[in-house]
């Protein structure tokens, strides 16, 4: 990988740390940056040993989103059929912590929004400033956003373009822990604590379901369902769970 994306794993191998590694350029996305984030999704995907990722920023913020300057020279921050940030169409199955500490903003925002989680130090800020260039938040976040708080807060931060303090989208729901400055990366690793002794096939079911759902009619969704459900319940690791609960001991997942 090239240094605008850091790489490296905890938690015994099995969260993959994503580092956007622009500070100079306040991790704003140009199309190197969106290259290396999809090829990372990959192998998040393809590594049997990593259960989750967790995405943040190098430097005082998370990301400006789109470089604008590479912007104008025709360097355009997406992948084909992944879309902005390499990801944010077309996110990994596996789940994705944000951990935000500064500012997400504009592309920012919506790379976090395409994640499972956010956890934010309380004096971060986040919004959707694009109106203020004559631009649309085209990378997930208009979609996003009204499906995840209150809708005229998502028009708040839509149309105005001001950024909000994240105490309060932690009060609507769109934050699930916050911070103190500088510890966000460390209570989403807390939070990674919590997630990665699952079942990995069960984890990875689970959120196919939560994400689809928006997406779904009744009737589709409990067909999905259903074939989630028949696919992770048959699996090895459904039976090695139940004998370790009948015998006592911690499971050992295979990922099948």
């Amino acid at each position: 990988m090239s240094s605008v994306i850091v790489v490296e794993t905890a938690l015994d191998g099995r969260v993959l740390l994503i580092k956007l590694n622009r500070p100079e350029a306040r991790n704003a996305v140009n199309g190197e940056m969106a290259r290396e984030l999809a090829a990372v999704m990959d192998r998040l995907d393809a590594d049997p040993a990593l259960r989750l990722g967790i995405l943040y920023g190098e430097g005082r913020g998370f990301s400006a989103g789109m470089d604008l300057k590479a912007f104008l020279d025709g360097d355009l921050p997406t992948v084909e059929g992944r879309g902005f940030g390499g990801f944010a169409q077309s996110p990994p199955r596996k789940p994705l912590i944000a951990a935000i500490e500064g500012f997400a903003v504009a592309g920012g925002l919506e790379l976090a929004l395409a994640c499972d989680l956010i956890v934010a130090a309380h004096d971060a800020k986040l919004g959707l400033p694009e109106v203020k260039r004559s631009l649309t938040a085209a990378g997930g976040g208009l979609l996003r956003l009204a499906q995840r708080i209150p809708y005229h807060v998502a028009a708040e931060i839509a149309l105005t373009g001001d950024p909000l303090p994240a105490q309060r989208l932690y009060d609507v729901g769109l934050i699930n822990r916050l911070a103190e400055p500088g510890q966000a990366l460390d209570m989403a690793m807390s939070l990674a604590a919590q997630i990665v002794d699952n079942a990995p096939l069960a984890l990875e079911g689970t959120k196919f379901v939560l994400a689809g759902a928006g997406d779904w009619g009744m009737a589709e969704g409990w067909d999905k369902q259903h074939d989630i459900t028949v696919s992770v319940s048959t699996s090895e690791d459904a039976r090695e769970g139940a004998t370790a609960f009948a015998e006592r001991r911690p499971p050992v997942w295979q990922g099948r």
